[in-house]
């Protein structure tokens, strides 16, 4: 089973936030692909189905950012799972301009309190794909200021448009993993992604 990890916070304050771009990918996803019927599932809320005839899950972890690793702690049981070849993490960048976006096999956590998670819950390992969204104002006259208050502010309605037209591209480059594994996907879209 292949799982796409969306990062995010729950609640009604955070859904706009930049920090919750992750969530709003796989809302996307889900709609493009058919899927409904989100549930609850131990940490986190769930969809499955079959998607390129592959079984794909869909994970937005209800822990806050900085615990989001504990929502993939039932996958790492499974007989045959792998993180390097079977998740994909779904994050905001802030070190990205807004309208880019960027394929990794694998990397720091780049101090994201999400990835951070991630990877403890992996056991340390940096060896799991991600495609990380493009979160930095385009507008080099506007300053970032406090980065926990930059990510949990939520886009102006250009920035959202912004987002919003990325994501059929995202969504090429998701399927190219799903179809190709993520190597194939970064030589086919990481130059693409660089707004």
């Amino acid at each position: 089973m292949k799982v796409i990890c969306g990062l995010g916070n729950p609640g009604k304050e955070y859904e706009q936030t930049r920090h919750n771009v992750g969530w709003w990918f796989l809302d996307h996803l889900a709609d493009v692909w058919h899927l409904s019927g989100w549930r609850k599932d131990g940490d986190a809320r769930v969809l499955e189905g079959t998607v390129r005839g592959q079984r794909v899950r869909l994970v937005k972890p209800l822990t806050f950012m900085n615990l989001s690793g504990a929502a993939l702690k039932p996958y790492l049981r499974r007989a045959g799972w792998q993180a390097s070849k079977d998740l994909l993490v779904v994050v905001d960048e802030v070190a990205l301009p807004l309208g880019s976006f960027r394929l990794r096999a694998e990397g720091s956590a780049g101090g994201h309190n999400g990835l951070k998670s991630i990877q403890g819950a992996l056991g340390g390992s940096s060896l799991y794909p991600r495609l990380r969204i493009g979160i930095k104002p385009v507008d080099e006259r506007r300053s970032i200021g406090d980065l926990s208050d930059f990510v949990l502010s939520s886009f102006g309605k250009q920035e959202q448009r912004d987002i919003e037209e990325l994501a059929p591209r995202l969504t090429e480059a998701v399927e190219t993993w799903l179809d190709e594994g993520i190597l194939i996907a970064m030589n086919k879209h990481n130059r693409s992604g660089q707004g």
